[in-house]
C-alpha cells in the first residue's frame, strides 16, 4: 500500500475556505439589492439566541455563535477549495 505524501497545509485550506465564506457572504449581502440577483442571498440562519456569560470577577467572557449559510457562501466555499487544489 503506498500513501501519496503531499506538501499541502491544512490551515491552507481552511483560510481559503473562510475567506470564500467571508468573501461569498460579502458578495450575497450586495447581491441582494438586485433583483434578478436577490436568489444568491437566500439561505438559513442559525445558532444560539441568548449569549453564555461567564464572569470570572476578573475577567468576563461572553459567547455567541450564529451562522448564516447563503448559496453565494456555499459557491465561495467550492471556489476555495478549488483554489486549493491548484495550488
Amino acid at each position: 500500500m503506498s500513501y501519496r505524501r503531499t506538501n499541502k497545509n491544512g490551515w491552507a485550506l481552511f483560510l481559503l475556505i473562510l475567506a470564500g465564506i467571508v468573501l461569498g457572504g460579502f458578495l450575497g449581502s450586495l447581491a441582494k439589492n438586485v433583483e434578478w440577483l436577490r436568489w444568491l442571498n437566500y439561505g438559513l440562519e442559525f445558532g444560539m439566541e441568548n449569549p453564555v456569560k461567564l464572569n470570572l470577577e476578573v475577567l468576563v467572557l461572553v459567547l455567541q455563535l450564529n451562522f448564516k449559510i447563503t448559496i453565494t457562501s456555499i459557491l465561495g466555499i467550492i471556489a476555495g477549495i478549488l483554489v486549493y487544489r491548484k495550488l
